[in-house]
C-alpha cells in the first residue's frame, strides 16, 4: 500500500461537509464517540472484500502500524489510520492532522524524503531484509508439533512482535520507494510536461522480483513435466488426482520434491492474503498443481514474457525521451535520467514488499495460529484448529491457560454463523462523514481504491445503458473474450488461456492467472492497485474499481474490455 504520486505535501485540511451518513433506523451503526462520526470510512475490498473473522480484526489488521507511518516519516497528509467494522466488514479512514500541525511538519517530510528514496536499497539489502530473512527461519523452523501449548504462546508473543516490526518496515519501504517515484514524476512534469501518467505506468514496471522469481520457478517445473509424454499426460487429469499419480512412479517423485520445495519458498501465501481465516498453498498445495496444469496446457512461456516486458518498458522509455525538449540542458537531461534509474531500482520493492510482508508475515502468523488451534482442538477445547479464528487474541491467551474460561465451542458456533450471514449482505461503500480534504486531497484512497471516482460516479454508474460497466482504465488496449468469474482458488482451476478475468481484487496468489488470461475487470482497485501494477506488467487490458463486476459478469458472458477508457461492455 502506498498513496498517490503527489507533486508536494497536502497539508491543508478542509472541514466543509460534502456528505454524511451516519446509519438510519433501518441500519444502525455504533459509534465510538462523536469523533468517530466525522470520519471517512470506506470500505476496504482492496484488502478484505469478504467479512472479517475476529481474530484479524483483532490482531492482524494492516491498519494497526499506520501510525508509525505518519509519525516517522512526519508525512502531512494524515495523523492515523484506524479500522471499523460496519457489518463484519473492514471499512478504514485517515484521521487528519491539524491544519497547523500538517504545516509545521511538512517541510520535515519534505527534507528526509528524499534521504529515504537515495539510500533505502542499500538499507533493504544490507539490513532490513536480512532481519526479515532471519525471523522467517525462526518461525519456519519452529517444531509447534512437538512444542508444549505454553511455548507456542510464547510462540505467539513472538509472532505479535514479528508482525508489528514488519509492517513498520513495510512503510519505510513504502514511502522510501514511492518517493522515488514521486520524484521521477514530478521531473517529467518539469521536462516534458504534466499528463503522462500512463506513459510512467508504462515505464515503472518490474522485471526482476519475488513475483517474477515465482512464475519462473513454475515455468521451470512445467518444462521438466513437458519433458516428459507420461508426466504431461498426468497433469491433464482433474486436480486432486496429480499428486497422488506422480507419488507412483520415480520420475513423478521428482516433481512431487519440486512441488514441495516451491510450496515452502513461494506457498506461504493464500487467496486472500489479509484474513487468517484463508488456507496457504504451503498447507495446502492445491493451487500449485492448477498452475502447473495451466502452464502445461498453454506451453507458458516465462522468458518470451519477461522479453515482452523489457522490450515495451525500452519502448516507453524511448518515447519519454522522444518527448524531452531539445532546448533543455545537459544538466536537466541528467537530472531527469538519474531520477529514472532510481524510480527504475526500486520499482521490485511493489512486488517484494508484498511477499516478504503482506503474503509471508501474514501468512506465518496465520501458521502460528493453526498450530495453537490444533492443540486446543485436541484438547477438546475447539471443534476444529480454525476455529481459533474465530476468538480474540485476549480471548485466546486467557483460554491457553484455564481451558472454562469461556464456552469456546458456543463462541465460535454463534460467531461463524454471524460471519456466514454477512456474506448475504453488500457492504456499503462508506460511511460516516466525507469532506473535501477526505474526498479530495487524502492520497491513499485515489491511489488504491479509485476514489473520488467511486463517489462521484455514482449517478453516471445508475445511469449507463444496461450491460455497460464503467471503472477506471489502468492498462491500455481493448480486448474482447469470454468472462470468467473467480470467487475461490478452487475456480483457479477453470480459467482458460485467452478469458477474461472478473474478481473483487487481486493479489499476488493470483499472478499466476495473469500467464493466461487476455484481460482483466476487478471491482476494488486503482491506479496503484495490485491488479493495475501486474496488468501493466503483463501488457493486459484492464479495468478496475468498477465495484459491481461480480455482480453485473457471469462467467461465459463475452465482454469488451477498453483498459484506456474504463469501459466494459457485456456483449452477450
Amino acid at each position: 500500500m502506498a498513496p498517490t504520486v503527489l507533486e508536494e505535501p497536502t497539508v491543508e485540511v478542509k472541514s466543509d461537509v460534502i456528505d454524511q451518513y451516519l446509519g438510519d433506523a433501518s441500519h444502525p451503526i455504533e459509534w465510538k464517540d462523536e469523533a468517530e462520526k466525522k470520519l471517512h470510512f470506506w470500505f476496504d475490498d482492496l484488502h478484505q472484500p469478504q467479512p472479517v473473522s475476529p481474530m484479524y480484526f483483532d490482531l492482524g489488521g494492516w491498519w494497526v502500524t499506520c501510525n508509525y507511518m505518519y509519525r516517522r516519516f512526519g508525512a502531512p497528509f494524515g495523523l492515523d489510520w484506524v479500522a471499523k467494522k460496519v457489518d463484519q466488514y473492514v471499512l478504514t479512514a485517515v484521521v487528519p492532522r491539524e491544519a497547523k500541525d500538517a504545516a509545521d511538519i511538512a517541510p520535515y517530510y519534505s527534507m528526509v524524503m528524499p534521504i529515504y528514496a537515495d539510500k533505502f536499497l542499500g538499507w533493504w539489502k544490507n539490513r532490513l531484509l536480512p532481519e526479515i530473512l532471519r525471523n522467517f527461519e525462526y518461525l519456519d523452523s519452529f517444531d509447534t508439533e512437538n512444542a508444549s501449548l505454553p511455548e507456542v504462546m510464547i510462540l505467539l508473543e513472538d509472532m505479535v512482535d514479528i508482525l508489528q516490526r514488519h509492517f513498520n518496515l513495510h512503510w519505510v519501504l513504502n514511502l522510501a520507494q514511492f518517493q522515488s517515484t514521486i520524484t521521477f514524476t514530478g521531473h517529467v512534469a518539469e521536462f516534458i510536461g504534466k499528463g503522462h501518467d500512463e506513459l510512467i505506468g508504462r515505464i515503472l514496471v518490474s522485471d526482476e522480483d519475488r513475483n517474477w522469481d515465482s512464475i519462473n520457478e513454475l515455468w521451470k517445473i512445467k518444462e521438466a513435466i513437458k519433458a516428459s509424454p507420461a508426466l504431461t499426460a498426468t497433469f491433464k487429469k482433474p486436480a486432486p488426482e496429480v499428486l497422488p499419480e506422480l507419488a507412483k512412479t520415480a520420475e513423478g517423485k521428482e516433481i512431487v520434491k519440486k512441488i514441495d520445495a516451491y510450496k515452502f519458498e513461494y506457498g506461504v501465501k493464500s487467496m486472500y492474503t489479509h484474513e487468517f481465516l484463508a488456507e496457504t498453498w504451503r498447507e495446502n498445495p492445491t493451487p500449485i498443481v492448477i498452475a502447473l496444469k495451466g502452464y502445461v496446457e498453454s506451453d507458458y512461456n516465462y522468458p518470451k514474457d519477461v522479453q515482452r516486458l523489457r522490450e515495451n518498458r525500452a519502448k516507453a522509455i524511448e518515447e519519454m525521451w522522444s518527448l524531452f525538449p531539445k532546448t533543455r540542458s545537459a544538466a536537466d537531461r541528467e537530472t531527469l535520467k538519474n531520477s529514472l534509474d532510481l524510480a527504475l531500482k526500486m520499482t521490485p520493492l511493489t512486488p517484494d514488499h508484498h511477499f516478504y510482508m503482506d503474503q509471508g508475515t501474514f501468512a506465518r502468523a496465520r501458521l502460528v495460529l493453526m498450530a495453537i488451534g490444533r492443540k486446543l482442538a485436541k484438547a477438546g477445547v475447539l471443534n476444529q484448529a480454525d476455529d481459533i479464528m474465530y476468538l480474540t487474541y485476549d480471548e485466546t491467551r486467557k483460554l491457553s491457560a484455564n481451558f472454562k474460561f469461556i464456552d469456546a465451542k458456543a463462541v465460535v458456533k454463534e460467531r461463524r454463523a454471524v460471519r456466514e450471514e454477512a456474506f448475504k449482505h453488500q457492504p456499503r461503500l462508506w460511511v460516516g462523514t466525507i469532506d473535501h480534504w477526505s474526498l479530495y486531497e487524502e492520497p491513499y484512497k485515489q491511489g488504491l481504491w479509485g476514489w473520488p471516482d467511486v463517489y462521484l460516479k455514482q449517478a453516471e454508474r445508475a445511469n449507463l445503458p444496461k450491460g455497460t460497466l464503467k471503472g477506471l482504465g489502468v492498462s491500455q488496449g481493448v480486448i474482447e473474450g469470454i468472462a470468467r468469474v473467480v470467487t475461490s482458488p478452487a475456480q483457479f482451476d477453470e480459467v482458460k488461456k485467452g478469458e477474461i478475468l472478473v474478481c473483487i481484487m487481486t493479489n499476488p496468489a493470483w499472478v499466476v492467472l495473469f500467464t493466461k488470461i487476455a484481460g482483466l475487470v476487478t471491482d476494488s482497485g486503482g491506479a496503484l492497485s495490485h491488479p493495475a501494477v501486474v496488468s501493466r506488467e503483463f501488457n493486459i487490458p484492464a479495468v478496475v474499481g468498477t465495484i459491481e463486476a461480480t455482480q453485473q459478469i457471469k462467467t461465459g458472458d463475452r465482454l469488451r474490455v477498453d483498459g484506456t477508457t474504463g469501459t466494459v461492455k457485456i456483449l452477450g
